[in-house]
């Protein structure tokens, strides 16, 4: 005699099916901020604050017939870094990002395979960014102040290539590790890790500034943060991600370069730095200079892609 199921499950399967089946995505648990705590004090530690004037941060999404790039101007970036050069493992910082001068720029291929055109910018695209993101203008001040804050607390570095910068001499010491911690985008937290490489640019036996920079890019899963099609604040696109995938990337590889400087603050005060302030309204992000990040070495945030027909 066959088995009957209760209609519940089957009904439950049916809706499945019917939006595509596949795995369920898992998104990132949700957060408004993230907060990193300070190592204990150390005779030989130093606090540091982002540069503002001279970072990068971008993104690349690559698909077969459509290639994304974006990034946010230097202002957009801020933050802090608790660091103990006698013991790099202790080192702690918070990276803050400010989304709402975010631009992207496209490139296409007629078909998979083919040669891809001039990268240019599409304002309609941009527009639909926005809404993916809901940092869109119908998006409730409330709602776009914590959307638009991209965030990457430090709490861990490992695999680090010196530990000791007293053990290394010269006015610039370079060191690759391992970063990881948590990474906050559109109000959802998971931890990621990435490979950096910082140069400790010191005046004798001063330390003046650290410049660090993304040796690898760091892959953003764009279903994890519930970054979707939308057509406008909390209202979801008729076209799904998945459905857009042959076009649209699902992942941004984002990358990411600043330079820190110390401030003269307490090491161990946990005084958190202030967020980046939001440029005029009218003021457009400035032009990408020689060297930027391109689609080999990207530069920005992840973001959404191609709009949702």
């Amino acid at each position: 005699m066959p088995r009957r199921f209760p209609r519940a499950l089957v009904l439950l399967v049916a809706l499945a099916s019917a939006c595509g089946g596949g795995e369920p995505v898992k998104l990132a648990p949700k957060a408004e901020k993230l907060e990193v705590k300070p190592p204990p004090p150390a005779p030989t530690a130093v606090h540091l604050a982002i540069d503002g004037t001279n970072g990068k941060l971008g993104f690349d999404m690559e698909a077969p017939v459509e290639k994304i790039r974006g990034k946010v101007r230097a202002s957009a970036l801020g933050g802090e870094v608790w660091l103990d050069p006698s013991d790099l493992a202790k080192s702690r910082g918070l990276v803050r990002v400010e989304l709402r001068d975010l631009e992207l720029y496209q490139r296409t291929a007629p078909e998979a395979g083919k040669e891809f055109g001039e990268e240019v910018k599409n304002d309609t695209q941009n527009e639909h960014a926005r809404q993916w993101l809901e940092i869109s203008p119908d998006t409730p001040a409330e709602e776009l102040a914590k959307n638009s804050v991209v965030e990457f607390a430090l709490t861990r570095i490992t695999d680090a290539s010196v530990t000791d910068l007293s053990k290394v001499t010269g006015p610039e010491r370079e060191v690759t590790f391992t970063a990881s911690g948590d990474f906050l985008l559109h109000q959802r937290k998971a931890e990621k890790s990435v490979k950096l490489e910082a140069t400790f640019r010191y005046d004798g036996d001063t330390l003046r500034e650290v410049h660090v920079k993304s040796v690898e890019p760091l892959t953003i899963g764009l279903d994890e943060y519930d970054v979707r099609p939308r057509t406008g604040f909390s209202k979801l696109a008729a076209k799904t991600l998945e459905q857009l995938a042959p076009k649209v990337a699902k992942e941004a590889a984002v990358s990411l370069e600043f330079v820190a400087r110390p401030d003269g603050k307490p090491a161990a005060s946990g005084a958190p730095a202030p967020a980046p302030s939001p440029n005029p309204a009218g003021s457009t992000a400035a032009a990408p200079s020689p060297g930027a990040a391109t689609p080999s070495t990207p530069a920005a945030e992840p973001a959404p892609a191609a709009a949702a027909k």
